[in-house]
């Protein structure tokens, strides 16, 4: 590849996020604050945020975004069952809406129940911005086609290996040497 097509990666990448919304869930006021300073950063022009579950379900109908941040430990509706409530075709007008996960909690168990709720992204806090460029990239420029099979309603899952991306892996290893 040479530096000219790197150069349009970049423009894509900014014109990309200059026309989307995001919607930031999060019960820590000052992590929403992170957040929204990491995206407006990145070129987003619009970013809104929510102090609790209930309020991002809100949000998500009134706004319609093109990617949803969620936290997974908050108070009443925890991340997971947001994602679920949102994952519901049946009874959520906006299910297909990617989902990125970010938590404190790497472990392996949580990676793996947020594939299995149809999350489409999971990152680790701290978040870098780069990570979460990533992330916004990977879900708008290569969207996982959504499926339903059983319970499940969510993107098509990727193999376990690559769900957790390399930039996790050693905030993770690292994690799992403190405990």
């Amino acid at each position: 590849m040479d530096i000219g097509s790197n150069a349009m990666d970049a423009r894509s990448t900014s014109e990309l996020l200059s026309t989307i919304k995001v919607v930031v869930v999060d019960d820590e006021h000052y992590m929403r604050k992170v957040v929204r300073t990491m995206l407006l950063g990145l070129g987003v022009r619009a970013v809104y945020d929510a102090a609790d579950g209930p309020a991002g379900l809100e949000m998500i109908r009134t706004v319609v975004p093109d990617v949803v941040i969620v936290d997974w430990e908050m108070p009443g509706l925890d991340g997971a069952g947001f994602v679920r409530m949102v994952r519901s075709p049946r009874t959520f007008p906006y299910p297909n809406v990617p989902i990125v996960m970010l938590t404190g909690h790497g472990e392996r168990s949580r990676v793996v129940e947020a594939i299995k709720i149809g999350v489409n992204e999971f990152l680790l806090k701290p978040v870098s911005s780069k990570a979460l460029q990533d992330r916004l990239v990977a879900v708008l420029a290569k969207p996982r086609q959504m499926v339903q099979s059983g319970n499940y309603y969510g993107p098509v899952p990727r193999n376990l290996v690559t769900a957790v991306h390399a930039d996790n892996d050693a905030a993770i290893a690292k994690l799992h040497l403190l405990n």
